[in-house]
């Protein structure tokens, strides 16, 4: 379908017009369709990553939790939204803290009793400038969003964020490598479609759809070049979201950290920075260590051990990963190429660099594919004055301003809280997980997305997705946990991944509370498995 076809199908003041109960009832029909066309999403997906790779590495149910979960997710959080708005007011925030004259913490999630369950000890904070202020989603305007969908992910959350947060009708335009799916996104979302509120657009109409007169705001995920060209083509507000080099702040001990915690934190890095083949907008790239933090060699050891043995291999699929790669080959000549699974597979090399210089290549450029470098900084191995020199670093080096990672042991956390708060509230970035992983933050419906690049150049993008809550003048978004949650995503096992991966899908698309024990009670069971690739 053309863009002008698209937009024509759309009826935006009837979507304005629609009533809570008749978006629950939409929400509901919508969240039921996907229960029926989960499977058909996963085989399409998967089957595009395989055959680009001319391998078979991803399978049914991860394909399954990357493509139905993360709308299954903002599907259930926008029916809680609208359920609140149906008894008269807005969800609001479990606290809210005063940090300075004009900056405010808001804690939002978890807000109900199966998340707690869920999430168990992750709190989601936003900091937000001026006093907070929440915007219901049945004031704002109407109009027409324009949804440029990512190639890394065929799950185009912004499409219900669009709806249901921000009260636009919605042109999808999918990435070329997700037509497919898009044509089952339409089955999907058909009782919007007949509502006025959902059209889909092919992938070869982005330019016509950006320039459309009519459109109020366009949401787009991709390179910051493209972006860019979009903003110069139109005079559409643009919220974009452009990647980035994340980095993965690891906070010296003051006591020495058990060689289980070593582990530990090594397979929670090695298993996020293979997610997807590398090809996620929020993993960590650039691990910034102390040069002088006494454990800095064994936790290099333990990493290396974690990408070859510890978990299993992931393919690289997405297109120009391998010159991006021999990039960064070029520039690191000594580079370790690892190979797990004994090289099994042609596509899943990782490479990891150690020892960086703080101005090096790796530190100015984006990987986006299976790609880690560590920067060492010649600093004291204390939290007091590594963080404030980490911060430093990643403020002013390192490209971009989408996700960090931090990692700091809970008893170095209690003692040295004052100078982890002065970090986060220093760090610029838009999305910062401290002791969990960044791409926790994007699949919140209730925290933000974004870069935090406010007066630089674009790299990351501008504005944000999310913030269910409705909260006006959000900075940035925070996620916490616990240094050794048992909530981390540890791909040790691919049998145990994939029970996980079908538990959750289930759960998400029927969140009762018989599926959460079941998922839940399959992951005790499933943390005893041993390796098994």
């Amino acid at each position: 379908m053309k863009a002008q076809e698209a937009f024509n199908q759309l009826d935006p003041q009837k979507w304005a017009n629609t009533s809570i109960p008749e978006r629950l009832s939409l929400l509901e029909q919508v969240r039921d369709n996907l229960k029926i066309y989960a499977d058909d999403l996963a085989v399409l997906d998967g089957k595009m990553k395989n055959e680009l790779m001319g391998e078979k590495l991803y399978s049914h149910p991860e394909s399954k939790i990357g493509t139905a979960v993360p709308i299954a997710g903002n599907l259930t959080a926008s029916i809680h939204l609208y359920e609140s708005l149906a008894r008269g007011e807005m969800l609001q925030p479990k606290k809210v803290t005063q940090i300075d004259d004009n900056t405010y913490d808001i804690e939002v999630f978890p807000q109900e009793t199966k998340d707690k369950v869920l999430y168990g000890t992750q709190k989601g904070h936003l900091r937000v400038k001026g006093k907070p202020t929440q915007v219901s989603p049945m004031d704002k305007e109407a109009g027409v969003i324009a949804v440029l969908g990512a190639g890394n992910y065929s799950s185009a959350l912004e499409m219900v964020k669009a709806l249901f947060y921000d009260n636009k009708t919605v042109i999808h335009k999918p990435h070329s490598l997700n037509e497919a799916t898009d044509q089952v996104w339409a089955k999907v979302f058909q009782p919007l479609i007949e509502h006025g509120a959902i059209s889909f657009c092919d992938a070869d109409q982005g330019q016509e759809l950006t320039k459309l007169e009519g459109i109020s705001q366009i949401y787009f995920t991709g390179g910051a070049q493209t972006a860019k060209a979009i903003m110069s083509a139109t005079d559409t507000p643009l919220v974009s979201e452009c990647g980035g080099n994340n980095p993965c702040i690891v906070v010296p001990g003051d006591k020495p950290w058990s060689d289980k915690e070593i582990e530990h934190q090594a397979i929670q890095i090695a298993t996020v920075a293979k997610m997807n083949g590398g090809a996620v907008c929020g993993r960590p790239q650039t691990l910034v260590t102390s040069k002088q933090w006494p454990q800095r060699q064994q936790f290099l050891d333990a990493l290396r051990k974690a990408i070859v043995e510890d978990t299993p291999a992931a393919g690289t699929y997405y297109p120009g990963s391998d010159a991006v790669m021999q990039g960064f080959k070029d520039a690191y000549p000594n580079a370790e190429v690892l190979q797990p699974e004994s090289g099994k597979y042609q596509t899943s090399d990782f490479l990891l660099i150690t020892d960086v210089d703080e101005d090096g290549y790796a530190v100015h450029n984006e990987a986006f594919c299976q790609v880690i470098d560590e920067v060492p900084l010649d600093v004291a191995a204390t939290a007091s004055e590594f963080l404030p020199k980490a911060t430093e670093f990643c403020n002013e080096k390192l490209h971009g301003s989408l996700g960090c990672m931090l990692i700091i042991d809970d008893k170095t956390q209690k003692s040295h809280q004052a100078s982890l708060d002065m970090a986060i509230n220093d760090l610029q970035y838009g999305g910062i997980a401290v002791n969990t992983i960044p791409p926790f933050v994007f699949l919140s419906p209730y925290l933000t997305w974004g870069g935090n690049e406010h007066g630089k150049e674009l790299v990351s993008g501008s504005g944000n997705f999310g913030n269910l809550l409705g909260y006006k003048n959000i900075e940035k978004s925070v996620l916490y946990d616990k240094f050794m949650s048992p909530g981390h995503m540890m791909r040790i096992s691919q049998q145990a991944f994939d029970n996980m991966a079908n538990g959750m899908a289930r759960y998400a698309m029927e969140p009762s509370w018989m599926n959460l024990t079941k998922m839940v009670g399959g992951a005790i069971v499933d943390s005893f498995k041993k390796k098994d690739f």
